[in-house]
């Protein structure tokens, strides 16, 4: 089975990136000037970490997802947008031929079965 997600919709792809990637970060960045000020802020950029964008992106997450799920019982799609998906199954052309063999099978033992139960 294949499955191929995304949209090619340049809306569609900012509106997801705004919901997964900026939201939590922008509200990381309010809860720390909330809690402590501007300098707060500025700390998740002066620690030093490798990453700090990815560091106020995982704090935010929880608040984020809290706020998305808040904007789908408004409207559903609305906060976590429901993106296209193309869906493709194929089939081993060799599952017919063991399904014959299965069925097969079934009719051989139910026809000893019935068999046998003639004959007691």
């Amino acid at each position: 089975m294949a499955a191929e997600s995304g949209s090619d919709n340049p809306l569609d792809q900012l509106r997801l990136s705004l919901m997964q990637e900026i939201l939590p970060v922008g509200l990381a960045v309010v809860e720390r000037a909330r809690q402590g000020g501007p300098s707060k802020v500025v700390q998740a950029f002066t620690t030093g970490s490798a990453d700090p964008l990815d560091d106020l992106r995982q704090e935010g997450e929880p608040t984020a997802r809290s706020v998305r799920e808040q904007l789908d019982a408004v409207s559903p799609g609305l906060g976590n947008p429901v993106m296209p998906v193309a869906v493709s199954v194929e089939e081993p052309e060799d599952e017919r031929e063991e399904l014959l063999v299965t069925l097969q099978r079934i009719d051989q033992r139910l026809a000893a079965l019935k068999a046998q139960l003639q004959g007691d």
